[in-house]
């Protein structure tokens, strides 16, 4: 299978490395600075709202809760809620529709840490953006309780909103997620995954909390409508397809202090991404190679090594790049404030933060 894309690596003008963590969040920031200040007391507010709710858990579980939302990410499907309430006239300007706004973006934002905390419980995971799950800080109960805890709390925020098609959404999304890990685990340490097989586990893993991130956005909205809660969903779907696609490129690509994690951890845990699919089809070893058999990290790094030889890793890149293309080609033109102008920085945000 031949993938095409448009778009090529971004490389820093001094050669070196980029921080990936540090482009997203420099690219974010200044997404939001140049929102204006209610978007920047928003974001605000969605900060001050999670660290409220964790805390209300209680020792110790409130301190695995903070610590997971604090190495969850840099807010960006909190920040997909806001830009695509305000892409539809925005939420009532009343401390209601502004409460709702942030409830609503924090209910995302906790469904994801509850993903993250769970993922490391099942991976066995050490590490998380450099630093110590809960799971091997606190134990595998521990950890299960803390994402228990996450979920649970996102829909008790979301369902203070009163709003059954806002429960939906996430409900939807959440559903999506769990069946999206089950065909992982399906999968897991298969000699042969179809692209269109991984490509769904990527829609339901990943992508379907992007796209419930904007259509609540557009649902907390004064003129939301179905016809625009698609439209932006559907841009928001194809970023977190395009954001899985350039993750499971970095697992291979690495190196640790990057992501914060070995190179090859994937492979390790039987994980069957695009990188090692598409190396298959190009080198015959590669398609005999059984991933129970890996032994350590440096058996995986030189799987990896493998598979980078093959130019699976740019394919891999290219096809992502051009789903973030189709995404923003199919964003609508006229939103108001120049939210279009905005939502196609955070697709170029989603891509700097892996090239």
């Amino acid at each position: 299978m031949r993938i095409l894309g448009t778009r090529s690596v971004i490389a820093s003008t001094d050669g070196a490395i980029p921080d990936p963590d540090q482009i997203a969040a420099e690219g974010l920031n200044a997404i939001v600075a140049r929102g204006g200040e209610p978007l920047a007391r928003r974001m605000a507010n969605i900060e001050e709202h999670l660290q409220r709710v964790s805390a209300e858990a209680g020792a110790p579980l409130a301190g695995h809760a903070r610590a997971t939302i604090a190495a969850g990410g840099k807010r960006l499907r909190p920040l997909l809620v806001v830009l695509a309430a305000e892409s539809a006239g925005g939420p009532a300007l009343t401390p209601e529709g502004e409460g709702a706004l942030v409830r609503a973006a924090a209910a995302v934002e906790l469904v994801h840490s509850a993903t993250l905390v769970h993922d490391d419980v099942i991976d066995g995971a050490q590490l998380r953006r450099g630093r110590p799950t809960v799971v091997e800080a606190a134990g595998r109960d521990a950890a299960i309780a803390t994402g228990d805890l996450l979920f649970s709390r996102a829909f008790a925020e979301l369902a203070r909103n009163g709003d059954v098609l806002q429960l939906r959404a996430l409900s939807d999304a959440s559903s999506s997620l769990a069946t999206g890990e089950l065909l992982q685990r399906e999968d897991a340490y298969a000699p042969e995954v179809l692209v269109k097989r991984y490509m769904l586990r990527c829609e339901l893993k990943t992508a379907a909390l992007f796209e419930a991130a904007c259509r609540l956005g557009a649902l907390l909205a004064v003129q939301g409508s179905a016809a625009l809660a698609d439209a932006l969903g559907a841009f928001a779907r194809r970023i977190g397809l395009a954001f899985q696609l350039l993750d499971d490129v970095l697992d291979v690509s690495g190196p640790v202090e990057r992501t914060g994690k070995p190179r090859g951890t994937d492979l390790l845990d039987g994980t069957v991404t695009l990188p090692l699919i598409l190396a298959r089809e190009r080198d015959a070893r590669l398609a005999t190679e059984d991933l129970s058999r890996l032994r350590g990290g440096s058996e995986a790094e030189a799987l990896c090594d493998r598979i980078a030889a093959t130019g699976a890793l740019e394919d891999a890149r290219r096809h992502a790049f051009a789903i973030v293309s189709q995404a923003k080609r199919a964003l609508p033109e006229c939103l108001p404030g120049g939210r279009s102008v905005l939502l196609d920085l955070v697709a170029d945000a989603v891509v700097e933060r892996f090239s």
